[in-house]
């Protein structure tokens, strides 16, 4: 099985890019997982929030295989505790998916057709958290998961 983390955008910051390839680095040792970036849109100041949700979908979709699982990570998607998340990573790699993709959306979230296409959403927390962030605390959260799946001491209750 393989793991797709798709954003919207580069990560600016190198702290948070430090972060990222720790993560993706671990991750390796439990399955293929990589970060696949979408580049951000040009002339986006000019354009209608509809529009541009529509361009970034059309991408989004654009490099999706029709066997893939896509998950959302959405502000109004279903919360977890890290536990109850590795459960539902075990459900869906017992579906037998070969990727699950995870995608960061635009600042502006998904059009309709991406959350159409989605196979479900998660929610990391109530809170707002920056895009280039979130790809640091998915990862983190994923390798947690992981490890608690395989009763590796990481995650402490």
């Amino acid at each position: 099985m393989k793991v797709t983390l798709l954003c919207i955008g580069k990560t600016d910051e190198n702290y948070l890019n430090q972060g990222i390839d720790i993560y993706l680095k671990r991750l390796q040792h439990y399955f293929k997982t990589e970060l696949e970036v979408i580049p951000d849109l040009k002339k986006v100041n000019k354009m209608e929030v509809n529009e541009r949700k529509k361009k970034e979908g059309e991408l989004i979709l654009k490099g999706l295989q029709p066997s893939d699982q896509l998950i959302l990570l959405d502000e109004g998607g279903k919360e977890f505790g890290s536990r109850l998340f590795a459960d539902y990573l075990q459900k869906r790699m017992n579906m037998g998916a070969k990727r699950i993709v995870f995608v960061v959306g635009g600042a502006f979230g998904f059009s309709e057709e991406v959350y159409q296409r989605a196979n479900g959403t998660l929610s990391l927390s109530k809170m707002t958290f920056s895009h280039q962030m979130v790809r640091l605390f998915f990862l983190e959260q994923l390798y947690r998961a992981c490890t608690i799946l395989n009763n590796e001491p990481y995650h402490n209750d």
